[in-house]
């Protein structure tokens, strides 16, 4: 069976039913799931929970403050 891994979003993206993802957000996916994501910059693979827990990466923190411009 397939494994999901940890992803931080990036950049918001609809995740169906009129809903939308938010920066930080962390997302269980597939691989298959989040590849696009990936690729368009919307993702990012999460760290390890230490590294998690110290800080939001510095890209969500870019994207943050571009989105509150």
């Amino acid at each position: 069976m397939a494994e999901r891994q940890t992803y931080t979003v990036l950049r918001p993206f609809p995740t169906g039913g009129g809903h939308w993802s938010s920066i930080g957000q962390q997302l269980s996916l597939l691989g298959v799931e989040a590849s696009a994501l990936l690729g368009a910059g919307r993702l990012e693979l999460a760290k390890t929970e230490a590294a998690e827990s110290a800080s939001p990466s510095t890209a969500a923190k870019k994207a943050a403050a571009k989105k509150a411009e």
